[in-house]
C-alpha cells in the first residue's frame, strides 16, 4: 500500500472548518508519484450549542447506600447533569424550584426516601410543570450488576420506546418528559460525538422498565450495561412538585398496604397451622375414648354377693400393745459371759 506525504503548500477553501489537503502517493518511483486532494470535514464539536438542557439530580435525606449509587450512575451517563446536596425532609417540595432555578436547570430528578426503605422518584420540569412521581422498585447499580457491556462516558444515547407509549395519553406525556429529561443535548461541551449506547423504556405489568444496553460495532447487537430499576407510576401532576392532578394511576397499590397484606397473610397461615393442630388434638383424644370403652371387657364379670351393711353403734375396743423382748448388745452379751 502506497504511504502518503503531505505537501508544505495546504491550500484552504472559503470554509474555516473545512480544509482542502493535497497529498503526494509515495510508491518508491519518484517519477511516477500522483498528487491526489482530499477534503477534511469540519469537527463535530465545532457545532453550536443551542439545546440549554441541564438536569438537577438529587435526593432528600434518609436514603440508602444504593440510591446513592444510582444517582453516582445515572450523573455518569447524563453529561448535562448537575448535583446538588440533600434537601432536608422538613423543606416542602416546592423548595425545589427555588433549587433549580439557583443552579440553572430545567429538569429535576428528585429522589424522595421514606420509612427508610421506600424509594420515591420525581421527574419534573420546573418549574411550570408538568411533574410525574414513581416508585421506584428492584434497583441494580453499574458496580452490583458487573455487565460485560461498556460506553464512552459522556457519549449521547439513543432512546427507546415501547409502541405502548403511543398508544395512550399520559404514556406519550411520558415519554416526551423522558426525552428532555434523559437525551444529552448536541453540541453540549460535556458531551462526547459518538453514540454508542441506548436508553430502553419498556413497558411491562403496568410498569417502566429502565435498560442501559451497548450497541456493538461490529454486528450492532445489544451488550447491557447498567443500571437498571423499575418505575410504578403514582401520578401525574400539571404543575411542578404539585398542583392539579392529571393522571392517577388505578393500579398503584402502596408499599404499606403491601407489606400489611403480606402480616395479614402471614398471620393467616399461624392462624391456619394452630386450628389444624387443634383439630388433631381432639381426634386423638376421641379415639384414646374409644379405646379405653371395651364392649367385650365385661363379658366374663361375675356379680359378687351383696354383704349385708353394719352400722357400728359402739367404739371398737383397743388393740393389746405388744411387749417388746429386751436384746442386749453385742457388747452386752460379751461382759454377760464372762461373768
Amino acid at each position: 500500500m502506497a504511504a502518503f506525504k503531505r505537501k508544505r503548500g495546504v491550500h484552504v477553501t472559503a470554509e474555516k472548518t473545512t480544509k482542502k489537503v493535497k497529498f503526494v502517493a509515495d510508491d518508491g518511483n519518484t517519477e511516477q508519484n500522483a498528487v491526489n486532494e482530499i477534503v477534511v470535514p469540519k469537527p463535530v464539536s465545532m457545532g453550536k450549542w443551542t439545546n440549554k438542557e441541564r438536569v438537577l439530580i438529587f435526593s432528600s435525606r434518609g436514603i440508602n447506600f444504593r440510591t446513592r449509587h444510582l444517582m453516582q450512575d445515572l450523573r455518569t451517563l447524563m453529561p448535562h447533569s448537575k448535583a446538588d446536596t440533600k434537601m432536608d425532609r422538613k423543606d416542602k417540595l416546592f423548595v425545589v424550584n427555588e433549587v433549580c432555578e439557583i443552579k440553572n436547570c430545567n429538569k429535576c430528578l428528585f429522589f424522595e426516601a421514606k420509612k427508610k426503605q421506600d424509594l420515591y422518584m420525581w421527574i419534573s420540569n420546573c418549574p411550570h410543570g408538568p411533574s410525574a412521581k414513581f416508585l421506584v422498585q428492584n434497583i441494580h447499580t453499574l458496580a452490583e450488576l458487573k455487565m460485560t457491556g461498556n460506553c464512552l462516558k459522556g457519549s449521547r444515547p439513543l432512546l427507546s420506546f415501547d409502541p405502548t407509549f403511543d398508544k395512550e395519553p399520559h404514556y406519550a406525556l411520558l415519554k416526551e418528559l423522558f426525552i428532555q429529561t434523559f437525551s444529552t443535548p448536541r453540541y453540549h461541551p460535556k458531551s462526547q460525538p459518538f453514540v454508542d449506547h441506548v436508553f430502553t423504556f419498556s413497558i411491562a405489568d403496568n410498569r417502566i422498565w429502565f435498560r442501559n444496553y451497548q450497541i456493538i460495532e461490529e454486528d450492532a447487537s445489544l451488550v447491557e450495561i447498567g443500571p437498571r430499576f423499575v418505575l410504578n407510576l403514582i401520578k401525574i401532576f400539571q404543575g411542578s412538585f404539585g398542583g392539579p392532578t392529571l393522571y392517577e394511576n388505578p393500579n398503584f397499590k402502596s408499599p404499606n398496604l403491601h407489606r400489611r397484606q403480606l402480616r395479614l397473610a402471614a398471620a393467616a397461615k399461624v392462624r391456619e397451622k394452630q386450628t389444624l393442630k387443634e383439630m388433631q388434638k381432639v381426634k386423638r383424644s376421641a379415639a384414646k375414648e374409644d379405646l379405653e370403652k371395651d364392649v367385650t371387657a365385661d363379658v366374663f364379670v361375675t356379680p359378687a354377693d351383696k354383704k349385708p351393711v353394719e352400722i357400728q353403734t359402739e367404739p371398737p375396743e383397743p388393740k393389746a400393745e405388744k411387749k417388746h423382748k429386751f436384746k442386749p448388745s453385742k457388747r452386752q452379751r460379751q461382759q454377760m459371759g464372762r461373768r
